[in-house]
């Protein structure tokens, strides 16, 4: 038996598998069952520099932002480990992605700065 099985043991409250009752009990509800553990949820945090690879934003627009309540907010492992929660990172960006693409569809088009009066847009020289 590996070190995950006997661990998984461990977490297994075994009482009796057999579908007889135990000897002298008359009752089937008073038969044991094999009761399983479930394991806690595994919430992955990041750190700083895994932050910065998903969002590339300064330290102090994220710290501004999280005082105002726009990004997720960072907490304490430790008085000097501030980690974030990734899946609240990642729902973070989906939704400032979601509205990125609507606000493109309201966004009335760009002026055709070749139309200009003031400061016309150099031609490029011809080849």
């Amino acid at each position: 038996m590996d070190n995950q099985d006997s661990s998984q043991l461990d977490r297994l409250d075994v009482r009796s598998t057999s579908a007889e009752p135990p000897r002298g009990v008359d009752r089937y509800e008073e038969r044991y069952q094999l009761v399983v553990a479930r394991p806690l949820p595994f919430r992955r945090t990041i750190r700083r520099p895994e932050l910065h690879q998903l969002v590339p934003l300064a330290d102090t627009t994220i710290y501004d932002m999280e005082r105002r309540g726009e990004f997720p907010r960072g907490f304490n492992l430790t008085p000097r480990c501030v980690v974030w929660d990734l899946a609240e990172v990642e729902a973070w960006l989906a939704a400032r992605r979601q509205a990125s693409d609507a606000d493109a569809l309201k966004r009335a088009p760009s002026p055709d700065v070749r139309q200009r009066k003031r400061r016309p847009v150099k031609q490029a020289p011809a080849a």
